[in-house]
């Protein structure tokens, strides 16, 4: 059995920190409405182009934005990987089958949320959803892992 792509699982109390802070501050912002932008710091922008100005299409210019939405998205990201990607205190063959059959079963229900998504959500709701679906894999992995492990756990007593 290979898991060499497993991190330590000394990591996952890390991962669940940045996790929930991050889904803490992204839901704050969402709530606060798009306007809110508590911390602006001047970035490099690899691609601007203004969608509601004059601006032409600029390439690598350094700009001022709001980049709080970008910090809790990294928040998520990081610490969702880190949460899937840890080992187990036991890492054996019955947790490799538990971590893949969740990954398949993570990926087949967050495409068929986005099918009935694209086929009854539209203009810029749909957005919405799109940006919701960057997450939705890995939540519906690690919610998936947890719970096949919690059941195999409570059947074995």
């Amino acid at each position: 059995m290979n898991t060499n792509y497993l991190l330590p699982n000394k990591l996952k109390p890390l991962g669940w920190i940045l996790f929930i802070l991050g889904t803490f501050f992204g839901l704050l912002l969402l709530f606060k409405g798009y306007d809110y932008e508590p911390i602006k710091f001047k970035v490099l922008s690899l691609f601007n182009n203004s969608i509601l100005g004059n601006d032409s299409m600029s390439y690598f210019k350094i700009i001022e934005t709001g980049i709080a939405n970008e910090l809790a998205t990294i928040a998520i990201i990081t610490g969702g990987l880190i949460i899937a990607l840890s080992k187990e205190k036991v890492e054996d063959e019955f947790i490799s089958k538990l971590r893949a059959d969740s990954f398949i079963w993570a990926m087949i229900t967050n495409y068929i949320v986005l099918l009935i998504a694209t086929i009854f959500i539209y203009e810029m709701r749909f957005f919405t959803v799109l940006v919701f679906n960057m997450f939705t894999p890995i939540i519906f992995f690690i919610i998936r892992f947890n719970f096949l492990k919690f059941k195999s756990n409570s059947d074995e007593e």
